[in-house]
């Protein structure tokens, strides 16, 4: 048996797997090809399995590297990263998206002398650009899907091509050459039929027709050729734009076109390059020489440096400055969060009877109220934070994982119909999004990077407040949104019951709320006391910013949104209460005002008003 270390890249893709063993000196020892493996379109069970299928064709490898179409966050990169375990157990591996894989295909042929940005441009059944700088920065532009995006790709050539065919037919009673060969390829007999083909065809599909596009240009169809210099326009002024975003114009930029359209076409990638050469003068542009297979097989060679398998970078992620990481802002804590900790009166909870579980639970949640009262100073300079926020314009911003995460939802959702607020003043983000909301996304809460995306991609500025919910107080989701909104001069608020945080320097929040409850009846299961503190602790604060805000006179919501019969009556009831009008009067009043209470008290002669 050889002692020769092996290398095995694998690029997965929408279209095919491409799997390749080399040895260290970048000796091709098996290539396998298999079918189709992009990260959103299978299981994990079907990734363990195809991986497997591979595993029995191929020497076995010291390292594996992996470049897969779909991959895009750390929770993804997981998921890769569990299959390949159980089909190559305990080898080193380093996952990515194929992007990556792409670009380390480009730089194992590189020249000696690099550029300062290299950007791969990719066309195939979808499109995107990708780059990094000599500083390791990355930058991408594009790859957002069919729906959204995909711009210059087979995809979008094609469709453009049979809604502009379809537009020329319809106005000028003309059928180009471009549709005449998709009715042959597709055995349609009329453009009718392109009506259920469209209708039923995927992506990938409608794709495959981009080889007809290049042969009608070549017959003349003069339309088909227009949109082809459109589409060699837009590839070149997203790459362009990917390549602004690693360094400033005049600096030495390598493009390296790839992609199926890109190397099949050889005509339309030279468009492309003279766009390039034109929109940045001095630029080098290059077909990719290798396989991108040939990258993942180069990552393989990184992770055989170490069994930890290299992180994924991410694809968006807000610029930072030097030291700024979300990481390091997470405190530390001089003891176990009591909440994690066992409580020593539960130590039988699954022998008492249902009374005694039932006086153990609640005599537990009796102690949160006085808990809570140690956090009155800290709770009431929210309080202000958010009502000066509102009065200025500003936004309160819930960030939280789990349990915390769904409260501060919950609390958002329920401000526009109690106080009518517009949607956007009071949000909840939740770690993992909506599927978050009732499924568990693993991963979800440990990714610091996606906390800060979620702040940079809702403007949040000077004049919001950020407010992090976290059981223990640790939680990298909400840690990267507070180093982001920190950075963008939001004020930062943390909700938590661990009082044993010890916070870098510049790292603590503006307000600090961390009760101690002590441990849950059920070990860190933190639904329990700390849920009921949590949402008792987002009821004050919304509350009574509210109230500070004028929209309660009383004890009376004022200002509420009579969404429902329910919250019609209550808004007539208001109404007759404080203006003195009967109720058949006040319903009237409410009518005419659009159910805005405000309007209704005003004109039925509220004194005060």
């Amino acid at each position: 048996m050889s002692d020769t270390p092996v290398f095995l890249g694998l690029e997965c893709g929408g279209t095919r797997t491409v799997a390749l063993a080399a040895d260290a000196g970048l000796k091709q020892l098996a290539r396998v090809e298999a079918g189709p493996a992009n990260l959103r379109l299978v299981t994990d069970a079907q990734l363990v399995a195809h991986f497997r299928a591979l595993r029995r064709q191929l020497p076995a490898p010291g390292a594996i590297g992996v470049g897969m179409a779909g991959v895009r966050d750390a929770a993804d990169c997981s998921r890769v990263e569990r299959a390949l375990e159980a089909a190559w157990p305990a080898v080193p591996r380093r996952v990515d998206h194929d992007l990556e894989s792409a670009l380390a295909a480009a730089e194992l042929d590189a020249p000696g002398n690099p550029p300062a940005a290299r950007v791969i441009v990719l066309s195939g059944t979808g499109s995107c650009c990708y780059g990094r700088n000599a500083q390791g920065s990355i930058a991408k532009v594009g790859g957002w899907g069919h729906l959204l995006g995909d711009r210059g790709s087979g995809y979008h050539i094609v469709h453009r091509s049979l809604c502009d065919t379809i537009t020329t037919l319809d106005r000028q009673r003309r059928f180009g050459r471009f549709g005449q060969r998709v009715l042959r390829a597709l055995q349609l007999t009329e453009p009718n039929g392109l009506i259920a083909w469209m209708q039923e065809a995927s992506k990938t599909e409608i794709a495959a027709l981009a080889p007809e596009v290049f042969a009608a240009a070549k017959e003349g169809d003069k339309l088909i050729r227009d949109l082809l210099t459109s589409f060699a326009w837009t590839l070149a002024t997203d790459a362009t734009a990917c390549a602004r975003h690693l360094v400033r114009a005049g600096k030495r930029v390598e493009f390296v076109l790839t992609g199926s359209v890109l190397l099949r076409q050889p005509a339309f990638a030279r468009s492309v390059a003279r766009r390039l050469r034109a929109e940045w003068p001095g630029a080098r542009v290059v077909t990719l020489a290798r396989e991108s297979v040939w990258g993942a097989v180069a990552m393989a060679r990184t992770a055989g440096a170490s069994p930890v398998t290299k992180p994924i970078r991410s694809l968006r992620a807000p610029k930072q400055n030097p030291g700024d990481s979300k990481h390091s802002s997470i405190p530390s804590s001089r003891k176990l969060s009591p909440t994690e900790c066992r409580n020593p009166r539960s130590t039988n909870l699954d022998r008492l009877s249902l009374p005694e579980a039932l006086e153990l639970m609640w005599s537990e949640e009796a102690k949160i109220p006085d808990a809570l009262r140690t956090q009155r100073q800290p709770v009431g300079k929210l309080i202000r934070l958010v009502v000066r926020a509102f009065q200025s314009g500003g936004r309160l911003f819930y960030v939280g994982a789990g349990t915390s995460g769904r409260l501060g939802v919950l609390d958002a959702s329920e401000c526009p119909p109690t106080f009518r607020t517009a949607p956007e003043q009071v949000q909840g983000i939740m770690a993992g999004g909506v599927r978050a909301l009732h499924s568990a996304v693993e991963g979800a809460e440990d990714d610091a990077e996606a906390g800060g995306r979620a702040l940079e991609f809702r403007a949040v500025g000077k004049k919001d407040v950020v407010v992090g919910l976290a059981a223990s107080g640790r939680t990298p989701f909400v840690w990267g949104a507070l180093a982001e909104a920190r950075r963008r001069g939001a004020k930062t608020a943390l909700i938590c019951f661990n009082p044993h945080l010890t916070f870098a320097r510049g790292q603590r929040p503006d307000v600090l709320i961390a009760p101690d409850l002590g441990p849950e009846v059920l070990t860190g299961s933190t639904r329990l006391k700390a849920g009921t503190a949590t949402k008792l602790i987002l009821n004050a604060v919304t509350t009574l910013a509210m109230v500070r805000l004028g929209k309660v006179i009383g004890n009376l919501m004022v200002d509420l949104n009579p969404s429902n019969e329910k919250l019609r009556n209550r808004a007539t009831r208001i109404v007759a209460e404080l203006t003195g009008a009967d109720y058949a009067v006040a319903r009237e009043t409410l009518e005419i005002h659009h159910w805005v209470v405000p309007h209704a008290i005003h004109e039925l002669g509220r004194a005060h008003l």
